[in-house]
């Protein structure tokens, strides 16, 4: 374990690879307050969430954010040899709430996932069940379905965009990080590819993906953010209405001059509901 200034470094330990966590003190003056494991953005490092950890911590909730695979502490970082995607970041989810078991009985437990890292967090329910978590908080997170975006401009740039990333990391064998998203691997760039060209998830190890996400019963707070450039408010709706048999508690937010990275500044708000959301949930 490594201390720094506000949190304690921790790792899961994944074969030869390793998912990096940052565990935050409990939140002054509460006991058994519930935790909420935040899982990133694409490319997002954790420590990019320290104002967002604070202020979760504020609103009397204890605090966990881990790496994504090939992010910040985590490894493999992503190369040619890197042919991970979907499937493994999944199993990373599973693996550190696992991890994180014996300081999670017995209390509220709270997935919280900001764009990529919100799809892995739901796909983990999906998928890997839902026994680990009683609700799950979605954050300016949507598949980036070009048909989607609320402007013919955007449409019209956003698909071929994507495909061209998914075509450079096919050719490349790993995306090198022009421009968007950071280095990643050529598996995660080609699952995420197929969000954006169907709307759908993709088949995750032979499973139908998108029809297990309509069996998610756990509840879920979804939060989209006004001006946010790559998740607008009709990427979350679409993605709502994939969630038919959960209980979806559904928010846009105004926060002046924040966007899909920059509200994580100012997130006061959003604290403040999802720790609302902790407390109504069994």
């Amino acid at each position: 374990m490594m201390p720094t200034e506000d949190f304690v470094q921790e790792y899961v330990d994944r074969g030869t690879d390793r998912i990096g966590m940052q565990i935050y003190p409990e939140p002054d003056g509460v006991t058994d307050a519930p935790v909420v494991v935040v899982w990133p953005a694409m490319g997002v490092r954790a420590r990019y969430y320290r104002p967002f950890a604070a202020a979760l911590r504020e609103a009397g909730l204890a605090v966990v954010v881990a790496d994504l695979r090939g992010t910040g502490a985590s490894t493999p970082p992503p190369s040619r040899s890197s042919g991970y995607g979907y499937a493994e970041l999944i199993a990373d989810v599973g693996a550190v709430q696992e991890a994180l078991k014996p300081r999670l009985d017995g209390r509220r437990r709270i997935l919280l996932g900001h764009s990529l890292g919100g799809q892995a967090t739901l796909l983990h329910l999906a998928l890997d069940g839902e026994s680990d978590v009683d609700g799950l908080a979605l954050v300016a997170v949507g598949l980036p379905y070009w048909r989607l975006y609320p402007d013919l401009l955007r449409r019209l740039v956003v698909g071929p965009y994507i495909q061209a990333i998914a075509g450079v990391s096919a050719l490349l064998r790993v995306w090198p990080g022009w421009g968007f998203g950071g280095r990643q691997a050529r598996g995660v760039m080609r699952d995420w590819a197929y969000t954006a060209r169907t709307g759908r998830f993709p088949v995750v190890e032979g499973v139908d993906a998108e029809a297990a996400v309509r069996q998610v019963r756990t509840p879920v707070l979804a939060i989209s953010i006004d001006h946010d450039q790559y998740t607008p408010h009709e990427t979350l709706d679409d993605l709502c209405a994939k969630l038919e048999r959960a209980e979806v508690e559904r928010h846009r937010v105004t926060l002046p001059g924040a966007d899909h990275f920059t509200w994580v500044r100012a997130s006061a708000t959003i604290a403040a509901q999802v720790a609302t959301f902790a407390r109504t949930l069994p």
